[in-house]
């Protein structure tokens, strides 16, 4: 009996050791972002603000806290991390400048990791932060997707 649950277990980690793999080894192709788990993501946050102020942003999620990152107009701040098996990652922050402070979900799986979402997927997520709110940009080009402020 243990001899037969131990080759079960052998053969579900192979499996999963091979879609990490294979997940891993397709994430520069934008046809399978959103559809396998694991998938590899890149947020860049840069200070637009109007004003030229400085900006004073605090990133993290459940298990991970990026600190305090201070950010000079036009300087940007980046990190990496893998979307959960059960794609619930969330990253918020808050963002402070001269009389003002708010927070926002720089990144949300069920928004940036979603395929028929409206949205899309995003494998970099780029941010230009504003005063009037948050804007996701295209890679393509495209018009940038701006959201409003969270409070």
């Amino acid at each position: 009996m243990a001899s037969s649950t131990n080759q079960i277990f052998i053969s579900v980690l192979f499996l999963f050791l091979f879609v990490l793999k294979t997940s891993a080894s397709l994430e520069n192709h934008s046809s399978t972002d959103g559809l396998l788990p694991f998938s590899a993501k890149h947020v860049t946050i840069v200070n637009k603000l109007v004003s030229h102020a400085m900006l004073i942003l605090h990133c993290r999620n459940k298990g991970d806290d990026l600190g305090v990152i201070r950010l000079n107009w036009k300087d940007s701040f980046d990190f990496r991390f893998r979307v959960n098996l059960r794609k619930t990652t969330t990253y918020t922050c808050s963002f402070e400048w001269p009389n003002s402070t708010t927070t926002f979900d720089i990144f949300r799986a069920d928004r940036d990791d979603n395929p028929k979402g409206v949205s899309g997927v995003c494998q970099e997520c780029i941010w230009y932060i504003t005063e009037a709110g948050p804007c996701r940009i295209r890679r393509d080009g495209g018009l940038p997707q701006c959201f409003p402020w969270a409070s």
